[in-house]
């Protein structure tokens, strides 16, 4: 006897299953799973027939009278208290019907049953829609939520911790490392700046999408709709449907103009957003392990970890590392999402219809990694003495400012000289404060350069640190 649905859902293990999301993550993933799983899609499709269904009720219709209060409460309680045990019975139905939207058309019905004023009007739920009215809907009401709730909170976390760390460390000296090498120095909190305002910008662009929803019938004409009431102005009720706040509406944009199908151009704008915060992080990720390995932040130590199965001293950077994977697999995933959903054959094919339903994955791999991320930052501390080493050997990076100063005064050459000093060359303070001295511009200027440090010469790092 095979097991039902119930019984194969609590015996499924975490070991077998064949995403990490759904297996050794799942718990991460406990606010996203909701909103973007099959049942998430289930609860939206639910939701948006029976607004719809509301909707129609109250339009003037003879045929159809403005439902009572306690039908209104009734249905709206089908969409509040959506369940799991829900979601199954109406993949039940689904069985016999292999159609997913039909099948929520069939389980809203079903509960219609006891309730003479509904079963009357029955028929007019899915009234005049095509599955992809549906559908489209209840993506973008998926995606508003998971938007909300989930992924700008886990940003704003990130975002927040980086722009408190800018602050705090918006004084400390830090050697730069252009091209890998050493450079003009910088501070702890300016590099962790440049970070804050690059994912602030982008944090703004993902918020500023304009979620889009139609309702228009099989091929965007309102065709079904014309043929039931030819006066009615069903764009308008559409519309209205569509942009009202929940409950009673969806809360999204009207999208006037599609084929059968919404053309899924925000979704496009909304996952390259989503990619393009996620590539910093990435750059952050890579950029952190670095200065991890330099010395240049420690982490604390978690009782009972191990770094290597042979090598008992190491603490690895396993939070960065981790975060850097799965911000590429989102990534990968996003930008197929981005490059295929805008494209269809004719009026409809259905090559979005099972793309789309990785687009939790797609988050996922994301909320993972900004997870990381946020439990990485947690562990780091700063230690200086690793900092100031590297800037009290680093010598040659005061080379920028002396010749800077030399041609300001007209000394010829004043590059090419520094070049002979310290092109490649372990340079001492020495060294420079020799050169410095026998310069020709005025004492008050060589006076200054003697007293300028590597740890000194950070020009107005600190200032923008302090202003992220």
């Amino acid at each position: 006897m095979s097991p039902t649905p119930a019984a194969a859902t609590s015996a499924a293990s975490a070991v077998t299953a064949l995403s990490p999301l759904d297996g050794r993550y799942a718990n991460r993933l406990s606010a996203l799973r909701p909103l973007m799983s099959e049942q998430g899609l289930m609860h939206r499709r639910v939701q948006v027939e029976v607004v719809w269904f509301i909707a129609l009720s109250d339009a003037g219709f003879a045929e159809f009278k403005p439902l009572t209060p306690g039908a209104r409460t009734y249905l709206l309680g089908l969409v509040k208290n959506f369940s799991e045990a829900d979601a199954i019975a109406i993949k039940e139905i689904e069985k016999t019907t292999n159609h997913d939207v039909k099948a929520v058309e069939y389980w809203i019905k079903s509960k219609f049953e006891a309730r003479p004023e509904l079963l009357a009007v029955a028929e007019f739920v899915h009234f005049a829609c095509t599955s992809e009215d549906i559908n489209n809907t209840s993506h973008a009401v998926q995606l508003k939520a998971a938007r909300e709730h989930v992924l700008l909170p886990a940003m704003d976390a990130i975002i927040g911790k980086l722009r408190e760390m800018a602050h705090q460390y918006a004084d400390v000296p830090l050697l730069s490392r252009t091209h890998g090498q050493t450079a003009t120095p910088s501070t702890v909190g300016k590099e962790i700046a440049n970070v804050v305002v690059r994912l602030a910008a982008a944090r703004q662009k993902i918020a500023g999408v304009q979620l889009l929803a139609k309702m228009n019938g099989a091929v965007g004409n309102y065709n079904a709709h014309l043929s039931a009431w030819p006066d009615f102005d069903w764009e308008a009720f559409s519309r209205k449907v569509v942009e009202t706040p929940e409950p009673l509406g969806l809360g999204v944009s009207f999208q006037p103009y599609s084929i059968q199908i919404e053309p899924h151009d925000y979704m496009a704008e909304l996952f390259d957003a989503i990619a393009r915060f996620n590539t910093i992080l990435i750059d952050w990720s890579r950029d952190v392990w670095g200065y991890i390995s330099l010395g240049y932040f420690k982490q604390r130590l978690k009782e009972g970890e191990i770094g290597s199965s042979t090598m008992p001293h190491k603490v690895n950077p396993i939070d960065f590392e981790n975060a850097e994977g799965n911000l590429g697999l989102a990534n990968a995933l996003l930008r197929h999402l981005a490059e295929k959903l805008p494209i269809s054959r004719w009026q409809r094919d259905l090559t979005d219809s099972t793309v789309l339903r990785n687009m939790g994955a797609a988050l996922g791999y994301g909320q993972l990694a900004y997870h990381a991320m946020s439990v990485g930052l947690g562990k780091l501390e700063l230690n200086r003495e690793a900092l100031d080493a590297d800037l009290d050997a680093s010598w040659e990076v005061l080379a920028e400012p002396i010749q800077t100063v030399m041609r300001r005064f007209g000394v010829q050459g004043a590059y090419e000289k520094l070049k002979e000093v310290t092109r490649g060359k372990t340079v001492r303070a020495e060294d420079l404060h020799a050169l410095i001295r026998s310069l020709e511009i005025p004492e008050a200027e060589k006076q200054r350069l003697l007293a300028l440090t590597p740890a000194s010469y950070t020009g107005k790092a600190a200032e923008l640190a302090r202003r992220a």
